[in-house]
């Protein structure tokens, strides 16, 4: 293993034995077929159900619900492993990491029984709608409406950007179901997608990276979906639902984007020793050691917070500030050392052949979702009294 690569200080015996399976798993399922996943914007169905029948999905969702039944390292572990196989392609860190752990978190007894055995088999595909198309990062400007009906939501927007998309068979919605409480008027809804009158799936959008990610547009149009697919016990909790999750997604993330800042490093550190220039390998030159001696501190110093971050999510005591500063961090130093490395490739750099070239295209999106890094800086900076004081 890689000297970039020893076992984390919050990787017990069983998330190292699940690593060298989905290692396994991934080199044999995923990697050989990753051009052609790129080519058609989607990984295929089978690869879903494949994975959940070998237990590589919803790893940290109870055992009573079809999960594997690990604590939070199982999660961190497939965000690494994904990273380091260098592939975008599978939207499995959505899917158990954000949807499945929603409806643990707020979902009832009957709803967990009901949606989380068929994500952990990969028999139902997850997505969660936050973004609309003249909205971002401001949850709580959504345009997307839920009125009552009866026993019903009437369900009408739009939302964009959304990650397993095309492929969704249930989409967790943020929708306003009173739109004079701002915020406090924001609810999370889950549409089952099969059959359902009035939602549509638009473009599986075309990206500069990510390219076998799918990333799909979804309408409403007068969506009837039971009250009773509401996550909470009232309306008007979906903010503070959002506000309670995002840090998880925040910092599955920043590992991933520390996972693939690490495999840059280790695939130019083996390109820049083979490579010859005048006569000599490019590591001979000065130039090219002292600057990846900078990517390898980089890497270094983003590991041990990152590792931090993580035993303290694990142990119920990662605050929102520090999740969004491990985010902005570890996506912000990912950007910087894979151009570095992709310099020393030179030409062959900018050829999608080369994995760098594709990390390059890649990790552009991460200082943008999950929370453009300029959000995160907000976040950060309203703790400072407390965090610096």
């Amino acid at each position: 293993m890689s000297g970039l690569r020893p076992r984390r200080p919050w990787e017990d015996e069983d998330a190292a034995l699940f690593r060298e399976n989905l290692r396994r798993f991934l080199a044999d399922e995923l990697v050989p077929h990753d051009e052609r996943y790129r080519d058609q914007k989607m990984v295929d169905r089978s690869l879903w159900l494949k994975a959940g029948e070998l237990g590589f999905l919803c790893p940290s969702i109870p055992a009573e619900y079809g999960g594997g039944g690990g604590d939070y390292a199982f999660e961190a572990v497939m965000a690494e492993e994904l990273s380091y196989a260098g592939s975008t392609s599978f939207g499995q860190g959505v899917h158990c990491n954000i949807v499945a752990h929603y409806i643990l978190a707020f979902g009832t007894e009957e709803q967990k029984d009901r949606w989380l055995p068929g994500m952990c088999s990969g028999e139902m595909i997850g997505a969660i709608g936050m973004t609309e198309p003249n909205g971002g990062s401001d949850l709580q400007s959504l345009r997307t409406r839920a009125e009552v009906d009866g026993d019903h939501y009437v369900i009408n927007g739009a939302k964009t950007f959304i990650t397993n998309g095309a492929a969704a068979d249930l989409v967790i919605v943020a929708a306003k179901t009173d739109p004079a409480m701002g915020a406090r008027g924001i609810t999370l809804i889950v549409v089952e997608t099969a059959g359902l009158e009035g939602f549509r799936r638009g473009r599986n959008l075309d990206k500069i990276g990510m390219h076998g990610s799918d990333t799909a547009e979804l309408f409403f149009d007068d969506v009837r979906v039971p009250v009773a697919n509401r996550l909470g016990g009232a309306d008007g909790q979906g903010f503070a639902q959002m506000m309670t999750q995002l840090p998880q997604e925040r910092i599955g993330i920043a590992i991933g984007a520390q996972a693939m800042l690490e495999r840059a490093v280790e695939i130019t550190t083996t390109y820049v020793q083979e490579r010859k220039a005048f006569g000599k390998s490019l590591l001979d030159f000065q130039n090219t050691r002292f600057k990846l001696a900078d990517c390898l501190t980089a890497a270094r110093v983003s590991r041990a917070f990152i590792d931090e971050c993580v035993g303290k999510h694990m142990r119920g005591e990662l605050s929102s500030a520090e999740a969004s500063m491990a985010k902005m961090w570890c996506t912000e130093q990912q950007g910087r050392v894979i151009d570095d490395c992709l310099q020393f490739h030179g030409g062959y750099g900018y050829m999608n052949e080369y994995l760098i070239a594709r990390l390059y295209a890649d990790v552009r999106i991460q200082r943008i979702y999950g929370g453009a890094n300029e959000i995160m800086r907000e976040l950060i900076a309203r703790s400072l009294p407390a965090m610096a004081g």
